[in-house]
């Protein structure tokens, strides 16, 4: 039986990376994500070569390696991009999965997240 992540993250740019590093020197695996496929292969060989972290090239990767329920946090730039993952993870997670938007979104941005996510279950 294939390994599970803990927890996903989406968003290796530095404070992504040294989160997950962080994250798994506590002990926890983690999936990272990103955009760029080649963010994630350079983090999983070079940084974080020999720990526990599973990379993935999708979303639907990322999703499929996480233990349940699922928890998946992302470091994104706030505004659309936040907006565009949180509709791209909906149709893939569950009810009591959760997304955590780990960047600097405007508080009424994380208030109308927030409702359209628990309308969705």
């Amino acid at each position: 039986m294939k390994q599970k992540a803990d927890i996903g993250l989406i968003g290796l740019a530095v404070m992504g990376e040294n989160l997950v590093l962080n994250m798994e020197s506590k002990g926890y695996t983690v999936a990272v994500y990103n955009r760029t496929v080649e963010k994630v292969d350079n983090f999983v060989s070079g940084r974080g070569k020999g720990k526990n972290f599973i990379g993935a090239h999708s979303l639907e990767e990322l999703v499929d390696s996480l233990e349940r329920p699922r928890k998946v946090m992302m470091l994104v730039k706030a505004g659309k991009p936040v907006d565009d993952f949180i509709e791209q993870l909906i149709p893939l997670l569950e009810p009591g999965d959760i997304i955590i938007d780990g960047g600097n979104s405007h508080f009424p941005d994380t208030v109308r997240r927030t409702k359209q996510v628990e309308s969705k279950g």
